[in-house]
């Protein structure tokens, strides 16, 4: 069998790659836990490959890496550049805190000594989607081999070039691609000893529920339906700028973009007024040229269901057309609905909905099953105090929700289990082990 990709743009096909048979796989899972064994006896040596061998080959190769994301998934080639820079300050994160983050933490007890460590599970697959190739690998990756496991990769097919070129820039058998299909790699989860996934929750709930079944470590980063909260107290201008790059970055298509905006209504023509302007202004096109901001969805199949998400939104309210689409572009869109919409679009489309009062925002902003991330715009300490009855793993004032290597990243509810990045991300994959010494 192979796996085939394709330009979404110019729908021209691009490589073909022969997949992995189930015993190449688990080779691949074998020279990897082989390795670790190795790999996990000195932090010094792992902070030095670190610092050493992946950084420098990221920084070398950042936008050859860019290219071929751009190539197979369609991001902007800005966007691309954009997000292997990110990868680099993760690194720089982890080389600068994994001492901090993983040594032991003596506690007070009535033994002479007592305290916890993190010490490596052994070897985890991280499964990942197509929408960041490099960065959602990289978050999950990079802090499970600083804190001394092995990695295997399974990335979605449209992106196994991202995949086998991170392989190449790791370069380390602690760090190996699977070119397997979907069942291929919920076969092997017997084999490792965690799996880390991101994609939709459908998806993740089975791949959860086969890693029950071996009592496996998971950390699931899922769906998201993210809401923008505006209040009339907001810096309208900002909002509506904000809003533009929350809902249109990587053509849409991100669990933590902005998709439903809520707009108080006494500012809620002001808003709209400006958001259609800024929806207007990006440039529509070919991913390769700098000034691109929304290219194509990744592939005919996703835009035959972000167009089928648009045909209902047609018939339950209004839907404005802010551009030109070709191929596979969707143009940026704004939706006026006034009634609940819990479907996840993953493309440009921004869903509008008016709300009376800070209650009413929240009782919205909660009803869809999804956690993630929300967004809330207006005079900070007002805003603020909309914080603890949000359900979501992350709110963020008068800012888009974005991830940062500082910060837990994660989601309640429909949008996963677990947490990625910070100190506390960062430990997921070790053993947290108690030690007492009479």
């Amino acid at each position: 069998m192979s796996i085939v990709t394709r330009d979404p743009y110019t729908g021209k096909v691009l490589e073909s790659f022969k997949t992995d048979s189930t015993e190449d796989a688990l080779n691949k899972i074998r020279e990897t836990r082989e390795a670790q064994k190795e790999w996990k006896k000195s932090f010094d040596k792992r902070i030095d490959f670190f610092k050493n061998v992946i950084k420098p080959n990221f920084e070398k190769k950042t936008e050859e890496l860019a290219s071929i994301m751009t190539e197979e998934m369609g991001k902007p080639i800005s966007q691309s550049i954009a997000e292997v820079k990110k990868c680099i300050k993760l690194l720089d994160y982890l080389i600068d805190n994994a001492r901090n983050i993983y040594a032991s933490e003596e506690i007070k007890t009535e033994a002479s000594k007592s305290y916890l460590r993190f010490d490596p599970l052994g070897t985890i697959m991280c499964i990942e989607p197509w929408n960041y190739p490099a960065w959602q690998v990289a978050r999950a990756a990079f802090p499970a081999m600083i804190a001394g496991n092995g990695v295997v990769l399974k990335h979605a097919s449209i992106v196994t070039g991202v995949s086998l070129k991170l392989q190449e820039m790791v370069d380390s058998p602690l760090f190996r691609s699977l070119v397997v299909d979907g069942r291929t790699a919920t076969s092997l989860i017997k084999h490792v000893e965690g799996v880390a996934f991101t994609g939709s929750t459908p998806v993740g709930s089975g791949i959860a529920a086969e890693a029950g079944k071996e009592l496996k470590r998971v950390v699931m980063e899922l769906g998201g339906s993210d809401p923008f909260i505006i209040l009339d107290s907001a810096d309208m201008k900002a909002a509506a700028k904000a809003a533009a790059i929350g809902r249109l970055q990587n053509n849409g298509q991100s669990c933590i973009a902005s998709k439903r905006f809520l707009v108080q209504e006494n500012a809620y023509e002001e808003f709209k007024e400006l958001a259609e302007d800024e929806f207007s202004k990006v440039v529509i096109g070919d991913p390769k040229l700098k000034e691109t901001y929304v290219g194509p969805l990744s592939s005919e199949e996703q835009k035959r269901s972000v167009e089928e998400q648009i045909k209902y939104l047609k018939s339950r309210g209004k839907v404005k057309y802010l551009g030109e689409g070709e191929g596979n572009i969707i143009p940026p869109i704004l939706a006026e609905l006034d009634e609940n919409y819990q479907e996840e679009i993953f493309g440009p489309v921004a869903v509008l909905r008016k709300f009376k009062d800070k209650r009413d925002a929240i009782r919205i902003a909660n009803e869809t099953p999804f956690g993630l991330g929300t967004s809330i715009w207006g005079e900070k300490n007002d805003a603020e105090t909309m914080v603890g009855d949000i359900e979501a793993g992350m709110v963020y004032i008068n800012s888009i929700v974005f991830s940062d290597p500082r910060l837990p990243f994660g989601g309640v509810k429909k949008s996963g289990l677990g947490r990625e990045l910070s100190k506390y991300g960062s430990r997921e994959f070790t053993n947290m082990k108690t030690v007492w010494i009479s």
